[in-house]
């Protein structure tokens, strides 16, 4: 009978520490009595009644969600590959749980969807564009549809746009023609600042006596520092020119 006793605590002391549950301070408990709801349980350490009742915990945190690679044809018929992720919350752990199976993926399936929904019927250039407010498209229409789970979508993000290999090489080709248009007009930009300088330059030592001829003899100068090696011709009128502002 002693034997009977003890293996009667043992069991009783399974039993009542099967009801001991304990909550995280990121979780919230969904309890059900004999399958029906009775309330949710904060954080720490909880009794629940083995057997009778049922403890479902609820991560509340935010949680990020993969949407896979979408295959999507554009609206000027552009064959693209789109991805996102999905950032939400549960705010209301009865409804998560009573309301839907599996919430994840009950979320993801609704964001594919508007994935393409929304990026079918922009234009690719738009898409590459205005990535921020298709992604705000995105959220508001799957946002909607899962408040009745009790899901918050905190934001969505589209993350990579895959185009065709022959859509990138045109695009390639053409940033590069913009890249080598730009540095033309660049070029002849600056060689139009010089040429306007040198002409300004002119146009000041023509309005000096002598100024064109000082410069001569200054420019002279320079390339005759090394005579063995250069041969300088000077013509006569250039001669009588130096002569008269020797004088």
């Amino acid at each position: 009978m002693d034997y009977f006793f003890v293996y009667v605590l043992i069991a009783i002391a399974i039993f009542v520490l099967s009801g001991i549950k304990v909550i995280n301070q990121y979780e919230r408990g969904v309890v059900l009595t004999l399958g029906r709801f009775t309330g949710i349980r904060a954080p720490g350490l909880r009794v629940v009644v083995p057997i009778f009742q049922r403890l479902i915990k609820v991560d509340v945190r935010s949680t990020p969600i993969d949407v896979p690679k979408q295959e999507i044809i554009t609206k000027d018929n552009v064959t693209i590959g789109v991805d996102a992720v999905v950032y939400l919350r549960v705010i209301d752990a009865s409804k998560a749980v009573l309301e839907t199976t599996n919430y994840i993926y009950a979320t993801s399936q609704f964001a594919q969807a508007a994935l393409r929904d929304v990026t079918g019927n922009a234009d690719m250039d738009e898409l590459l564009s205005k990535r921020e407010e298709m992604s705000q498209k995105i959220k508001e229409i799957v946002d909607s549809e899962t408040d009745k789970w009790g899901i918050d979508v905190e934001n969505v993000k589209i993350q990579n746009i895959e185009l065709p290999g022959d859509m990138k090489r045109a695009m390639a080709k053409q940033a590069e023609a913009e890249r080598e248009r730009r540095a033309v007009i660049i070029t002849a930009e600056g060689e139009k600042a010089a040429a306007q300088s040198v002409a300004d330059a002119a146009a000041m030592l023509s309005k000096i006596p002598g100024g064109i001829n000082i410069r001569t003899l200054q420019t002279l100068e320079k390339i005759s520092v090394e005579p063995s090696q250069k041969t300088l011709v000077v013509l006569p009128s250039e001669l009588t020119n130096l002569k008269n502002i020797l004088k």
